[in-house]
């Protein structure tokens, strides 16, 4: 498990913590309104009774109480006597004597499913009721709830996310810096070394080819270190030509590489030429076939492919190793992630960084099928539409 698997599941635990609550307010805002409604459902009741006595005079009911009942009665109420004639209650005092406005709020109401109620007396022949707002604001508090909680945790998210990725850079940008500073004293001791066995070896043709390879690793090295010292920092970037950056980067490697490994950069039919920073690209090419070398277990073949498209350029990597899994394809790239049981994994995730921070490029894996073929794909902006302008 990676640390950003770990990461992840603290977000499904957070979000299954929040539709928990969630559901749990919707269920008792659900009660609350049940019982709210219930409640209305007996005042109408308690209404309806009030009006039949009220209609009623030669019977000894408390016609006082009868009409305070019906004064303080809340609800909306339509009530239509024998002939048809509909009488609003708490509506606007222009909507209580509008038929039109009536007719329709009844007719909503008897296609919503419901049931009016029987009046007892000749005044009311059926009792139409309805909701009181305050019932429509229960319904709907756990959606306003909902929505002001995802936003909350959408911004919390945010701001999480951009203050843990900034601290990661931080980090990153400590660790290379100080990783740099570590290797420049034992770079320099070889580099004497170097040289004392180039006056040792002076007379020696064959000795002196395996110092000569020597001092090419310790400028690899140099270089390494040079990278490591430019993470964080704003780099440089220059119009490079692709394919050549490419071979030089290639045939490095080559030499260093199983013998039954076959490496196959193809030319473009033409120059291609894109702003890059030489030191950083080329990481991001090495990270790329050592990862494929790593996946061939000794044999196998590397090639790689350049085009253009729609002001871009298209440099697409291809091994014949294990291959990746369709799941992976993301999370590859995610930092933490690894498949080697050495290695911090970070590499592809500084390739990505490189490309698509620090060159407006985009990097991914394009396809691959297991023990057959992988290709990653890296895309950049050709010179011309680098400085273009965004509209």
């Amino acid at each position: 498990m990676t640390l950003f698997n770990k990461t992840n599941y603290w977000k499904i635990i957070l979000m299954i913590l929040g539709a928990g609550i969630l559901v749990t307010t919707i269920l008792y805002s659900n009660f609350l309104a049940t019982k709210l409604k219930e409640n209305e459902e007996k005042n109408v009741s308690i209404y309806i009774k009030a009006i039949d006595e009220i209609n009623k005079p030669d019977t000894l009911c408390d016609v006082t109480f009868a009409t305070e009942v019906q004064i303080s009665f809340p609800l909306p109420v339509i009530v239509e006597d024998e002939t048809g004639l509909l009488v609003g209650i708490n509506f606007s005092e222009d909507d209580n004597n509008d038929q039109k406005f009536l007719n329709k709020r009844r007719d909503e109401f008897l296609k919503s499913g419901r049931e009016p109620l029987v009046g007892t007396g000749g005044y009311a022949k059926y009792i139409y009721y309805f909701n009181s707002q305050l019932l429509d604001y229960i319904r709907l508090f756990p959606f306003v709830q909902g929505l002001l909680v995802s936003l909350y945790i959408a911004l919390g998210y945010i701001l999480f996310s951009s203050s843990r990725r900034a601290e990661q850079n931080r980090v990153w940008a400590g660790m290379a810096k100080e990783t740099a500073h570590q290797l420049g004293t034992p770079i320099s001791a070889i580099i004497g070394w170097i040289e004392y066995l180039r006056d040792h070896f002076k007379d020696d043709p064959g000795q002196l080819d395996v110092v000569n390879e020597l001092n090419k690793d310790v400028e690899r090295l140099e270089l390494v270190a040079d990278r490591f010292s430019k993470i964080g920092s704003e780099p440089v970037l220059q119009e490079t030509n692709i394919y050549d950056e490419l071979v030089e980067v290639k045939e490095y490697l080559q030499r260093r590489s199983p013998r039954k490994v076959v490496f196959e950069f193809f030319r473009p039919e033409s120059d291609i030429f894109a702003m890059v920073n030489k030191h950083l690209f080329a990481w991001v090419i090495e990270n790329l076939v050592r990862n494929s070398l790593d996946a061939m277990d000794g044999k196998g073949r590397i090639w790689c492919q350049i085009y253009k498209q729609n002001n871009y350029v298209y440099i697409e990597l291809s091994d014949t190793g294990h291959g990746i899994p369709s799941g992976k394809f993301k999370s590859i790239f995610n930092p933490g992630y690894s498949t080697k049981k050495r290695g911090w994994g970070l590499g592809l995730s500084l390739a990505k960084r490189i490309v698509e921070e620090y060159h407006k490029g985009k990097i991914f894996v394009k396809s691959s099928k297991p023990n057959e073929e992988t290709t990653f794909c890296i895309v950049l902006p050709l010179t011309v539409a680098f400085h273009q302008p965004k509209t």
